[in-house]
């Protein structure tokens, strides 16, 4: 499988050359130690702790473990073994050189609380997701923004996407292999992912008992993709209590499988709502969950404009998240129903996002902006976009664009 390069990399690097210990962490399958191992030279071991013989000796001997395998050195699965971090301290503290391990996980949420215990201040750590569509098209990853000629700009060096191929994105999902030369089945590979995912990092990591409930909850999930959690809904339609709703949404989020978009909040805006916004990362696994047959199916469905806002959202979210960076991003709804789809906070000033499927979105989709008009004189409100299937990147008026979804 030829390898697509990934726009973390940078930031994987520059975190390797600050500290001595470089955490990946990321979903199953995004290519974490694919990415990791195409960086590493010469001189860096790899060992993987899913092979159960080296497993073992790492849970029972970690010092022996590390006499064996010696610095630089990609640890893979680092989360199936976290008796080696109070070691891997010891080993950084006596030489302070950067980048002398290299530690992946899949599972964030049981793996941070060892890493954060053990190596504070020692660990540089960054999260990565699937493959972005810049990733994807071969177009430069930057963090986004809405500055109108920097757009124009970037449009001179990307490939138009039509409908049809925003769609097949979609549809396909963000994980590497589904992009290969050769990829597997979709369906065959989403269902081998997901009963992977029970068995060995939800069921193992997480004790969580009733499997059949569980996957109930993602599919009730998977349905409310872009939209505001309610969890006493979720609640009602799997069968099981809002602290187990609350529990389960935080494991998925831990793991990578969604984002809670938290909603901004201001004392100069009032009626806010205060429930998170729900995002699945890889809408090909939600189109599974689903029961999506196509992209054309999924294209013409009554999900498809929720599909291509969580799709969108996740553009957005990759570029400042393979930059290495926390993505600032906020949504805006009111109990007036007023709503703004995203809100990216930087450098003191607010930037909305409206994420719309069409190719000729009017002025009309920019009306929630006007919720913003409240904060004048104590933040900045600064240019906007609407982030949708055109052709290229037109203004709406002075202070707002219209942009391809596929330019992010």
């Amino acid at each position: 499988m030829a390898y697509i390069t990934r726009a973390a990399e940078p930031a994987a690097l520059r975190i390797s050359e600050t500290f001595p210990v470089l955490v990946l962490t990321g979903a199953r399958q995004v290519g974490k130690s694919t990415m990791l191992m195409h960086l590493a030279d010469d001189s860096r071991t790899t060992v993987s702790l899913d092979d159960p013989a080296t497993r073992q000796l790492a849970k029972s001997d970690p010092a022996l473990f590390l006499q064996r395998f010696k610095p630089p050195l990609l640890i893979d699965e680092i989360q199936y073994a976290p008796e080696l971090l109070p070691l891997i301290k010891l080993t950084v503290d006596k030489s302070n050189q950067p980048g002398q391990f290299w530690l992946t996980g899949s599972q964030s949420f049981h793996m941070m609380r060892h890493v954060s215990e053990s190596l504070a201040g020692r660990a540089g750590v960054m999260t990565l997701h699937g493959l972005s569509s810049a990733e994807i098209t071969g177009l430069t990853s930057t963090p986004f923004d809405t500055d109108m000629q920097r757009l124009i700009a970037r449009r001179q060096t990307a490939t138009p996407l039509t409908v049809s191929d925003v769609f097949h994105q979609i549809f396909t999902g963000a994980m590497p292999r589904l992009w290969a030369a050769n990829p597997p089945d979709w369906p065959t590979f989403w269902q081998s992912y997901l009963a992977t995912y029970l068995q060995r990092d939800i069921k193992e990591l997480t004790q969580v008992a009733d499997e059949i409930s569980f996957m109930s909850f993602l599919i009730a999930v998977a349905a409310r993709t872009a939209r505001p959690v309610v969890m006493s809904e979720i609640s009602k339609e799997v069968g099981i209590s809002e602290p187990t709703v609350k529990r389960w949404l935080s494991v998925l989020a831990s793991s990578g499988m969604i984002v809670l978009v938290p909603p901004y909040a201001n004392n100069r805006l009032t009626r806010l709502t205060k429930m998170p916004l729900l995002h699945m990362m890889d809408t090909g696994l939600a189109a599974h969950l689903l029961r999506w047959t196509s992209p054309e199916v999924l294209e013409t469905g009554a999900m498809s404009g929720q599909f291509f806002e969580s799709w969108v959202f996740a553009q957005v979210y990759k570029s400042y998240a393979n930059a290495g960076l926390e993505p600032p991003l906020f949504y805006y709804r009111d109990k007036d129903q007023r709503e703004i789809d995203l809100l990216i906070q930087r450098d003191g000033s607010l930037f909305p996002i409206e994420i719309k499927k069409s190719s000729n979105p009017g002025r009309s989709a920019l009306h929630g902006f006007g919720a913003l008009d409240a904060l004048a004189g104590q933040l900045t409100v600064g240019a906007g976009a609407v982030l949708c299937l055109a052709g290229d990147v037109l203004p709406l008026d002075q202070q707002n664009t219209a942009v391809p979804a596929w330019l992010v």
